[in-house]
């Protein structure tokens, strides 16, 4: 009888909080910085299937940043401030960036005046490994090689964000 009992007061808590809407289950901030999971992805005027797609990224990775959301649908901004609405599923929580300075060094440490592993162009994608807020600094990788670079050199994090 307890068995039974304890079955159904399950069943109905979780009946009951997937009745919750989408947008009560969030309690991530916005905006956000996300980057795009899929190889390719439909920008659309509106948070839905029947709104006309006005741009297609093709570009895995991608940092994006979330500014509203509406159901399963995020709106999102590019780097160059364009806005539209994507599917969540196109979107992962794994941090990417844009270099957004050309010829910038990849350092060995997260300090001016250490050893350059490379010089990266504007327009690289790299993967946050970290971010160190107070002194400004993110660990990168690209193509398996990690370095240091200064957050304000960078698209897709916050100045002083610190990410772990």
């Amino acid at each position: 009888m307890i068995r039974l009992f304890s079955a159904s007061v399950l069943s109905f808590l979780l009946i009951a909080t997937s009745l919750v809407p989408v947008q009560a289950q969030e309690l991530l901030p916005l905006p956000r910085f996300v980057s795009l999971h899929a190889q390719s992805a439909k920008l659309r005027t509106g948070p839905g299937k029947r709104y006309p797609v006005e741009w297609i990224y093709v570009r895995r990775d991608l940092p994006m940043e979330i500014i509203a959301e509406h159901e399963n649908w995020r709106k999102v901004r590019d780097l160059q401030g364009g806005e539209g609405w994507v599917h969540r599923n196109l979107l992962t929580g794994r941090r990417h960036v844009i270099i957004i300075e050309d010829n910038l060094p990849l350092l060995g440490k997260p300090k001016d005046r250490t050893r350059i592993r490379a010089r990266l162009a504007s327009g690289v994608i790299a993967r946050v490994q970290s971010c160190i807020g107070e002194n400004g600094w993110c660990e990168v990788s690209v193509n398996r090689m990690k370095g240091w670079v200064p957050q304000h050199a960078l698209w897709g994090v916050y100045v002083d964000e610190t990410i772990k």
